[in-house]
């Protein structure tokens, strides 16, 4: 069933996408608006063992795809782990999407999330949608630094070679994102650069401010 584009934007209307490149800031961002604005935020990554759940191999053969271990998942060529990031993206939308329309039909909801341009033209009004970028390198660091990426972190350590899979994973997440990220400021879309010499709180209110959440 496909449903047209207008239907599914009226009935997303109550959502506010923060989308945007890996380490842009999307998740401090949608939690620190979802703590100022009481407005629940909704993490499709932290979704996604849900989703999986209620999948089906057949319809989302990459979601339910299974690796022994890290060397199996970090061996994979470049273009090989970057098609199946892609596809886990597109296989888990039509949950996200089906539990945005559930959760949002009487209140408000933030969607920390990864949009292609496509997807978010398709989902939602520029208005509603706000991409936090930073141009991808040395995305690995920058993922093993942070405390919500732990679980990350341990599992690209297990790996027999740790400099191989650091390597493989900077190369598939700038060949998927620095196209992206150049795409995102040549759109119509709100973004902002991540830039460590403005505060969260000045972060959050120029989101704020674009979303219309204050004048």
């Amino acid at each position: 069933m496909i449903f047209a584009d207008n239907i599914i934007k009226e009935y997303l209307r109550n959502v506010y996408f923060i989308a945007g490149t890996p380490c842009g800031g999307k998740t401090t961002i949608s939690m620190a608006l979802g703590k100022k604005f009481g407005i629940e935020v909704f993490d499709i990554d932290e979704r996604f063992p849900a989703h999986q759940r209620m999948s089906d191999p057949k319809y989302q053969p990459n979601m339910n795809k299974c690796f022994a271990n890290a060397d199996e998942f970090f061996g994979r060529s470049v273009e090989e782990y970057k098609n199946w990031l892609l596809e886990n993206t597109r296989e888990q939308l039509d949950f996200v999407i089906l539990d945005l329309i559930r959760a949002s039909e009487n209140n408000p909801i933030i969607c920390d999330c990864h949009l292609t341009l496509d997807q978010a033209k398709l989902l939602s009004d520029p208005s509603r949608i706000a991409f936090m970028i930073k141009e991808p390198n040395d995305i690995v660091d920058d993922y093993c630094n942070r405390p919500d990426h732990q679980d990350f972190s341990d599992f690209i350590h297990s790996a027999t070679d740790f400099e191989k899979a650091k390597r493989t994973v900077n190369e598939t997440l700038t060949s998927l994102n620095l196209d992206h990220y150049h795409a995102i400021k040549e759109s119509e879309f709100f973004w902002l650069e991540r830039d460590n010499n403005r505060s969260v709180d000045e972060t959050v209110d120029l989101v704020a401010k674009h979303l219309g959440l204050i004048k």
